[in-house]
């Protein structure tokens, strides 16, 4: 059974920075299409990373260059380093994997149907 655990979460300052772990068991964790993806208040699931197998990596247009995805393979961890934090990233995290491996990253929240709990972030000052 796939299990996925997120945490990290919390109330940061506009500019702050955060780190969302996801502990993930029941499956290849090293080999697979993983993602983060976040849920706004009132809004649809919004993709916001993911890495591949190979351990290439993409980003939404509204968070390259300020979050950075990894991957620990030895401790099953998929992580979210997010810096210059905004109001607008706002929202639960949710850890997210693919049904499928694939080399190319898709960017549709549907494809990654195995989520966490989730991890609230919340960005105000």
């Amino acid at each position: 059974e796939v299990q996925l655990v997120e945490s990290g979460g919390g109330l940061v300052q506009p500019g702050g920075s955060l780190r969302l772990s996801c502990t993930g068991s029941g499956f290849a964790f090293s080999d697979s299409l993983m993602s983060w993806v976040r849920q706004a208040p009132g809004k649809g699931l919004e993709w916001v990373s993911g890495m591949n197998g190979g351990g290439n990596t993409r980003y939404a247009d509204s968070v390259a260059g300020r979050f950075r995805i990894s991957r620990d393979g030895a401790k099953n961890t998929l992580y979210l380093q997010m810096n210059s934090l905004k109001p607008e990233d706002t929202a639960v995290y949710f850890c997210a994997k693919a049904e499928r491996r694939t080399a190319l990253i898709p960017t549709n929240p549907e494809r990654y149907p195995y989520r966490g709990q989730g991890t609230q972030v919340t960005v105000s000052s």
